[in-house]
């Protein structure tokens, strides 16, 4: 049933009256192929900028969300602004972030600051995700049975030593797979730094069209990306089922 829907759909797509058209404007293997080698080198900037952004995020993240679940009274300060923080980032969107951070910083002329729209791109998706992710960390922390803060502390714990050696690494494992997708996200978003006229894959492709009145680049870029996503979605679909296996031969 599966394949005879797809079938079905391609012939009606296929046989609309403006498939031509539209073949010609978006899959036109001429264009493809020229405008692939440009595509292929700036595809590896998104990838760079993803894996700078990620080894950021991750401890970025745990520090905000160990902020946040701190009860010290001397940390009040800390917690109060880990809290700003996460709220009003996480009401930002990405995109606007990106404009604000490689517009607006190269604006104010500072001494010493890099004038780079993919070093300011690459700070906007930090400070975005950083907030999400340090949401998902805390989650996994609170869900640590509090009788494990118990026993850690009838060993002689203290609350710091409970939750670096106790409670932060069980969290963490609880949230592997949200973690995943985040990143799978963050992935695909490198892409909105075309937007700040970083010349990565989406930029160039879009610069093409622009040129050559033919977008079929685009679709090429929609390629790449889902080949570099796909895996890391099955990767969060495996540690998901694994996880759950592990939990029900627990309860067994």
């Amino acid at each position: 049933m599966t394949v005879l829907v797809f079938v079905a759909a391609a012939l009606v797509v296929t046989g609309s009256p403006g498939w031509p058209s539209v073949q010609e404007l978006f899959f036109n293997w001429d264009d493809a192929r020229e405008a692939l080698p440009d595509i292929w080198d700036a595809i590896w900037l998104n990838i760079k900028m993803f894996l700078i952004a990620e080894a950021v995020i991750l401890p970025f993240a745990m520090l905000i969300a160990l902020a946040r679940v701190s009860r010290s009274p001397w940390l009040a300060p800390l917690r109060a602004t880990a809290v700003v923080y996460t709220d009003v980032v996480r009401g930002i969107p990405t995109i606007l972030l990106v404009y604000l951070l490689a517009f607006g910083v190269p604006a104010l002329r500072l001494q010493g600051v890099t004038n780079s729209a993919y070093v300011w791109a690459t700070v906007a998706l930090i400070i975005s995700y950083s907030a999400y992710v340090a949401e998902v960390f805390r989650s996994g922390i609170e869900s640590v049975h509090p009788s494990q803060w118990a026993s850690a502390q009838a060993l002689g714990l203290t609350r710091g030593q409970t939750l670096r050696h106790v409670v932060v690494p069980q969290g963490v494992r609880r949230v592997v797979p949200p973690l995943l997708n985040d990143f799978v996200s963050l992935q695909k978003d490198t892409a909105l730094a075309s937007a700040a006229a970083v010349f990565e894959a989406v930029f160039v492709a879009r610069d093409y069209g622009n040129y050559n009145f033919n977008y079929t680049p685009l679709v090429v870029v929609s390629c790449f990306f889902i080949v570099m996503t796909v895996p890391l979605a099955r990767l969060c679909d495996w540690l998901t089922a694994r996880m759950r296996r592990r939990e029900l031969a627990g309860a067994l």
